[in-house]
């Protein structure tokens, strides 16, 4: 490249950096996919926030203009990342700031008061609205960010694989205890630790195979031991499991909802009742029984149910179509791109929403134990909506620098 060409890639740079426009190059697939979740999920939200109204007078309008001011702050975090980030500001001092912030923001919610079972939230001093953040989900994030960082690219030879990687196995184990201890937060903890798993399998670094070998062989008996405790032989040693007994109660509950109806099983059987009355073209928008009974989290965890119990099956598919489409679009570009940071992120990006997907479907159907994992972009949750249109932000900025020939 001439110093001409080069000096007018610096000017276009600059210009793109300075725009508050969708970046040249971005993909419009997962672009509109986003988009269509985002108004999709608000108006889920208002009807299924309608039965909480008659006991909160105020309380769907609250919920309903959070969420439109968090879908907002989502979006304007897509147009900034999209243009703004670059795969060298992972070298950089500030990256590394910003992985001291997370872990303070992390262990600085224990300042605050639990609620479900997890200290997780910092609650912002709002005047008449409550409103809350929860740093864990933008964790999953800095996971992702922090593998690429250490480890996509990495040319040069250590002593021995452990100085390789114990930089981000630290600093990511670090941010596994403080949710899973600390905050006691199951749900968020296994996924940053599944994202992180899954992301340590992408680089080719010589020195990382036996290690990724040695992953590939302990994801395997991690699943088969998920999958018998959910059988009746291990049903006998789910009770000597190292977890607190509201999480017992939800793996039995998984099992079987009815042995315990009114109690661990009641929103499992709530939420199967919901699906059954769907059918395929549910009882019509904002015409759910359930949410008007004593169903928890209808707007959050289970809002599924809610909305397949209203528009059926084609409900689910306006979900499941958007996800299978940003899903399906970054491990395409993943598989092309060279760039092995670049790699990580798109790949991590991809897990992340298929992960928050199937362990939310999979709870509210009662095929996996309940974790508490929202449904991005739909569920009631303004840091959850955040988290992932900045990560799709991200992901965007590759995306478009690779189409324009600025990563190879």
């Amino acid at each position: 490249m001439t110093a001409s060409a080069q000096e007018e890639t610096v000017r276009r740079e600059k210009k793109q950096t300075l725009s508050m426009r969708m970046p040249k190059g971005y993909d419009r697939w997962i672009y509109f996919s986003m988009l269509f979740l985002i108004g999709f999920g608000i108006l889920m939200i208002a009807s299924a926030s309608m039965g909480l109204e008659v006991g909160d007078s105020g309380y769907l309008l609250k919920t309903v203009v959070k969420q439109i001011i968090f879908g907002i702050a989502g979006y304007i975090a897509v147009l900034v990342l999209a243009g703004r980030f670059r795969l060298e500001w992972l070298r950089s001092m500030n990256f590394l700031f910003v992985i001291g912030i997370t872990g303070f923001a992390l262990v600085f919610t224990l300042a605050f008061s639990s609620a479900g079972g997890a200290q997780a939230w910092i609650r912002l001093p709002i005047p008449g609205i409550e409103v809350s953040i929860q740093p864990s989900e933008f964790a999953k994030i800095m996971a992702i960010l922090i593998v690429a960082a250490y480890l996509g690219d990495v040319k040069v030879q250590f002593k021995t694989t452990w100085l390789l990687v114990r930089r981000p196995v630290y600093i990511l184990l670090a941010y596994v205890f403080i949710i899973l201890v600390l905050e006691s937060d199951f749900g968020s903890a296994a996924v940053l630790a599944a994202i992180s798993y899954i992301c340590f399998l992408i680089p080719s670094n010589k020195q990382l195979r036996h290690m990724q070998r040695g992953m590939v062989i302990g994801l395997a008996v991690i699943l088969g031991l998920a999958v018998f405790m959910l059988t009746p032989y291990g049903e006998a040693i789910i009770g000597m499991l190292p977890l607190q007994e509201y999480q017992i109660n939800r793996i039995y509950s998984s099992i079987n909802p009815f042995s315990d109806q009114y109690g661990s099983g009641y929103q499992l059987i709530n939420g199967l009742v919901s699906f059954a009355s769907g059918g395929w073209f549910g009882v019509g928008f904002g015409n759910s029984v359930r949410k008007y009974t004593n169903f928890p989290a209808a707007n959050t965890d289970f809002i599924l149910a809610i909305i397949v119990e209203e528009l059926g099956f084609i409900g689910f598919l306006m979900i499941l179509v958007p996800y299978c489409i940003i899903i399906f679009r970054l491990m395409n570009y993943a598989l092309k791109i060279r760039n092995e940071k670049a790699k990580i992120i798109l790949i991590g990006v991809a897990m992340y929403f298929l992960l928050h997907f199937i362990l939310n479907v999979g709870g509210v159907t009662g095929l996996i134990p309940l974790t508490g994992v929202p449904l991005l972009m739909i569920s009631a949750g303004g840091s959850s909506t955040l988290a992932a249109m900045s990560a799709l932000g991200i992901a965007q900025a590759i995306i478009s620098r690779y189409k324009r020939g600025l990563i190879e």
